[in-house]
């Protein structure tokens, strides 16, 4: 990261908070390789707070020059006028992803809101805060597409789709996930957004040994898998995605839609189509969901792939 580097830097952020957004989004998201010396940081916007992550160690010296810019950069009328009273740095490279507070002080759990949906966010003491930003229009679809539907939420973590879902009008939805912490606090997210949890369940259990359980509180209408890459002694997304896709047939309704996603860079939309045509040949591929703006990547297959199906 040159001179030159932390300059641009500085400068695309000034802008960014000139025209701070009105809900959280992403500010700079150097991961897409669209800028050269900055593929290891991305910056969000979290409605008050700013938060900067590093995703490998910056070199001698770098560190300190980043932190001097940021310090500098919080104390600019533009960072005054977008009312930002908050500056995190997580360190991604390091051990449980330390976070450091700059500016400000370290909120317990901070609250965000996302097409007028509220999301309660850990900041310093998990990794991920809680809500994938670049799943932005992906939530926003189910949301668009979820009235009167069952859903099925697979790999759910704090149940941000079930949020869209029932948000759309879903007659039920069912979240999945082995993490009982993340859905205690994807109960707590449809508390804050006043749903009715009488439509919506939240399993606590291991995907391949709850078919079960799951085909019993089907038909689904819609069902959602959003996998980690790699998830220890559960799930491998080369091994593991095409024992799900083979399930899908059993689970759907007959006009059933299946939301397929991957977000492994170096897995392509190909892993899915030809993963789904050879597991679950009664599901054809409709197209992809565009990605948000403020995701831009070198590569298009580089960045998040969420991908729909239908039976119809």
């Amino acid at each position: 990261m040159t001179p030159a580097n932390l300059a641009f830097l500085q400068q695309h952020l000034t802008r960014a908070l000139n025209e701070a957004p009105a809900e959280t989004r992403r500010l700079f998201h150097g991961r897409g390789r669209c800028w050269e010396g900055l593929e290891h940081i991305t910056v969000d916007w979290l409605q008050g707070v700013v938060l900067v992550c590093l995703f490998r160690e910056p070199p001698a010296g770098e560190l300190e020059a980043l932190q001097a810019m940021l310090q500098q950069l919080s104390q600019s009328g533009e960072w005054q006028r977008s009312q930002a009273h908050g500056l995190l740095v997580q360190y991604r490279y390091q051990a449980d992803s330390p976070m450091q507070c700059l500016v400000g002080k370290l909120p317990d759990e901070w609250v965000i809101t996302e097409g007028g949906l509220r999301f309660l966010l850990d900041l310093g003491r998990k990794q991920n805060t809680g809500l994938f930003l670049d799943m932005r229009m992906g939530r926003h679809w189910v949301r668009e597409n979820a009235d009167g539907q069952r859903v099925l939420n697979l790999f759910a973590y704090t149940c941000g789709f079930s949020i869209a879902a029932i948000a759309g009008g879903a007659e039920l939805v069912v979240n999945l996930d082995m993490a009982k912490a993340a859905l205690s606090r994807g109960r707590d997210n449809h508390r804050l957004n006043e749903h009715d949890l009488s439509r919506v369940s939240f399993l606590g259990h291991e995907l391949f040994k709850s078919w079960g359980k799951v085909k019993r509180l089907g038909p689904y209408d819609l069902i959602i898998i959003d996998p980690p890459s790699f998830q220890k002694g559960s799930f491998a997304l080369t091994r593991d995605y095409q024992k799900i896709m083979r399930k899908l047939p059993e689970l759907l309704s007959p006009t059933g839609r299946v939301l397929a996603c991957v977000n492994d860079p170096n897995t392509g939309s190909d892993f899915l189509i030809a993963g789904m045509a050879a597991e679950a040949p009664e599901l054809r591929f409709e197209r992809r969901l565009d990605n948000p703006p403020e995701f831009p990547d070198a590569d298009p297959e580089g960045g998040l792939k969420a991908l729909l199906f239908s039976r119809s």
